[in-house]
């Protein structure tokens, strides 16, 4: 097997092109013939580059129509096998991904690990209110820390809130505490609202999209992520692809090329190029500090 310290440029592209395909960190070393410990430490080096760049580039967004959710996931052990010493301790157990997307270029513009709870909240939206210029409509679920986090963060903002609303249903949807959708409750919190344009849609079409690109977002399966620093990595080299890499579908380009961030599509070689031992372009190299979790 190949070591980090002999990767080419071509094996890591490759390896790269893996990942971002949904497969596991095993399946990624059997396919490229390398070493476990290769693919995390090309996983840790490139999801500081992404998340610096994206940290650094994603300023002064002309969004006019933002919508958040969390998505749900753990890293190390399920959250009713959590040793009483480590209950609560991020990193162990149950995590959330808190996510921002705009309804319109589809970029995602800002995310955060942490537990669905007013920091992480309070942190999220703060991050978000500081990358986006001008007046925006913002849609979110029904969590209650994100009243008071929006009022904090946003001069100015159109702030409204949707519950989905669900009844009957089978014995196992109930089970899980979910039946059929009968309908969704909009609350219009702040600001003057567009009523039509109250939808998490985007977002929560996008969480399909995470547990279909990341293998450790896959339910009921032993590839969850362990440990929290490389589930951080992955979600930031997830989040490089979708806004620079890979064309959405229905824009016939890039998040990243529809908000005007770039004016091509980028390669997977582009990615690479960013490491500090590659031969990157000067305006391509960032010493910015990469974010880590609430």
């Amino acid at each position: 097997m190949v070591d980090m310290n002999k990767l080419s440029r071509e094996k890591r592209v490759a390896i790269l092109s893996t990942l971002v395909e949904g497969c596991s960190m095993a399946s990624t070393e059997r396919i490229n013939n390398v070493s476990k410990r290769a693919v995390a430490k090309l996983l840790a080096d490139i999801g500081a580059v992404c998340d610096a760049y994206q940290d650094r580039v994603f300023r002064n967004l002309k969004c006019k129509r933002l919508e958040c959710d969390e998505l749900h996931s753990y890293v190390q052990i399920r959250e009713v096998h959590v040793p009483e010493e480590k209950k609560g301790q991020l990193g162990y157990g149950e995590v959330w991904t808190f996510t921002a997307i705009d309804a319109e270029t589809k970029l995602i513009p800002c995310w955060l690990v942490g537990k669905r709870d007013e920091d992480t909240a309070r942190a999220f939206i703060g991050d978000l209110a500081g990358r986006v210029a001008g007046r925006v409509q913002l849609t979110t679920d029904g969590l209650k820390a994100y009243v008071e986090a929006v009022a904090d963060s946003f001069e100015e903002v159109d702030f409204a809130q949707l519950v989905k609303e669900y009844k009957g249903g089978s014995a196992k949807q109930q089970k899980h505490g979910r039946g059929r959708y009968s309908g969704a409750q909009k609350t219009l919190v702040a600001g003057s609202p567009d009523e039509k344009l109250v939808s998490t849609s985007y977002v929560e079409r996008h969480n399909l999209t995470m547990r279909m690109g990341m293998r450790r977002f896959t339910r009921k399966t032993n590839a969850f992520s362990k440990k929290l620093e490389r589930h951080m990595d992955a979600l930031a080299l997830f989040f490089f692809h979708y806004n620079f890499v890979r064309i959405h579908q229905t824009l016939r380009m890039t998040p990243a090329m529809a908000a005007g961030i770039t004016d091509h599509v980028w390669s997977l070689d582009d990615v690479v190029a960013l490491l500090p031992d590659e031969q990157a372009p000067r305006n391509l190299l960032t010493p910015i500090k990469p974010r880590r979790a609430a």
